[in-house]
């Protein structure tokens, strides 16, 4: 599908890979700190229509400073933001610690999330959240979650598979009359990738659920359903192929959270 004119800009929240030593110092990638963007996700916008930007994460410590950068500057340029999937949300940053230490998660991205979200949304500018995605906006609107769901309440459904990764499905339960059942009218029930090993405890009190795994109960879907467009899924619905025995379409909620972007189009020409 062709770029709109003038194109359609969705920022795209970095992944962060971090170093792990000891290693080989072979000098490049292998020793920095990179932030990164998904092909998967981008082709997932692009495949609608839209460009995606990343927006990069930094830091005190960062070689920019924050005195150098303001995330308003990407809000002003930017239709919307998508929330990438990737490591833990941090415990702490909902009020925990670790329960093991593998569950320590990426402190630095959550804050540099949670402050991206609220200036998009201060901004009455969309925002999706994938996987992770839809975890960090549940903790950003004071929200808990499940560090580990198979050590803390396990249940028939397994929602991670190291030997199946986005072919791990289960069943998807709409809940009747929200916003997801109007994109979807006369439908109830489907089947969604699953790739996760936390989930929402406590939802967030600004968000209602649209959707659950109706096997144990997790929360699949969120939105707030007051002021700008806010929403997440669970799954990940860029991971879309033949192979994949899942049955949901994604494209009615990547259609509307696009149509809420276009709405609240900024008038770009005056971005410095």
């Amino acid at each position: 599908m062709p770029f709109e004119n003038p194109p359609m800009l969705i920022g795209v929240s970095a992944r962060i890979y971090y170093p792990n030593g000891p290693i080989l110092d072979l000098g490049g990638v292998w020793t920095k700190t990179l932030h990164y963007l998904e092909q998967s996700v981008a082709l997932w916008l692009m495949r609608a229509g839209a460009l995606p930007v990343m927006i990069p994460a930094f830091e005190s410590d960062s070689l920019v400073r924050r005195e150098h950068l303001n995330l308003r500057h990407y809000v002003d340029a930017l239709d919307g933001l998508v929330l990438q999937g990737g490591n833990d949300v941090a415990p702490q940053s909902y009020g925990e610690t670790p329960i093991q230490p593998q569950w320590h998660g990426d402190p630095v991205r959550d804050r540099y999330e949670i402050e991206l979200i609220h200036a998009f949304v201060e901004s009455g500018k969309p925002v999706f959240g994938i996987c992770r995605g839809l975890q960090v906006l549940n903790v950003a609107f004071g929200g808990t979650l499940w560090q580990d769901l198979p050590t803390q309440c396990p249940g028939p459904v397994n929602h991670f598979s190291d030997g199946q990764y986005e072919k791990n499905i289960h069943a998807l339960s709409i809940t009747p009359g929200g916003w997801l059942h109007g994109l979807y009218p006369g439908q109830t029930e489907f089947t969604v990738n699953s790739i996760h090993h936390q989930g929402i405890k406590v939802l967030a009190p600004s968000f209602q659920t649209e959707a659950i795994c109706p096997n144990d109960g997790r929360i699949e879907v969120i939105r707030r359903p007051n002021g700008s467009f806010v929403a997440g899924v669970q799954w990940h619905p860029e991971f879309d192929s033949p192979d994949i025995a899942s049955n949901f379409n994604d494209r009615p909620i990547l259609d509307c959270f696009l149509s809420e972007a276009r709405a609240r189009r900024s008038n770009r020409s005056s971005v410095v």
